[in-house]
Order: structure tokens, then sequence, then C-alpha cells
């Protein structure tokens, strides 16, 4: 079992009750399907937040970052980077931005 380090946006925090990082135990490899079921196991009030509930599939406005890359188009089934498996860099997620004129 490993411990995930995981940084949520502040309304995210807010929906799911916490305050700052969150520690997530995952059970067998490390991915970031495996991160998310046990980060909406823990915080049912995310169900849906981060991907939609019948495909999966990332929200269009979120992103997945860890050590200074971003995971947001990597497979979900990849493993996460070592650092983030070792509990040494967190998995960040973020809300994209988007606006125009």
């Amino acid at each position: 079992m490993s411990t995930v380090k995981l940084l949520l946006p502040g309304h995210l925090r807010t929906l799911a009750r916490v305050m700052g990082d969150i520690e997530l135990a995952v059970d067998g490899a490390v991915t970031l399907r495996t991160t998310l079921d046990a980060l909406e196991e823990k915080y049912p009030a995310l169900l849906g937040t981060l991907r939609d509930h019948v495909s999966k599939q990332r929200r269009p406005f979120i992103r997945f970052f860890a050590c200074e890359r971003d995971l947001s188009f990597d497979s979900i089934d990849a493993p996460l980077p070592e650092a983030v498996v070792n509990g040494l860099e967190p998995l960040l997620v973020v809300g994209a931005i988007a606006g125009g004129v």
C-alpha cells in the first residue's frame, strides 16, 4: 500500500470539507485511476467533480500535475511518478482557467 499526497484547489477542499493536503492510501499499482478511486471513496462529495460519473473521463477544465509534468493527457492507467508513489511529491489537481474578451 502506498500513501499519495494530493493537493486540491480551494473550492474542492471546501466541498470535501478538508484543510490542506490530503493523504490517500492506494492499494496496488498507483495510477491516476486508482488514486482518484481512493479519493472518491474517501470523499464521496467529490464524485463527478474531477471526472465524469459514467465514462470516468477527466472533466475538461481539470488538470493533473506531478513532478513538474502535466499528466492530464497520459493514460489514466499509467503509473504515477515514483516520487508521488513514495510520498515525496504531491499530485496536484488544478482547475484550468478559461476566458476571453
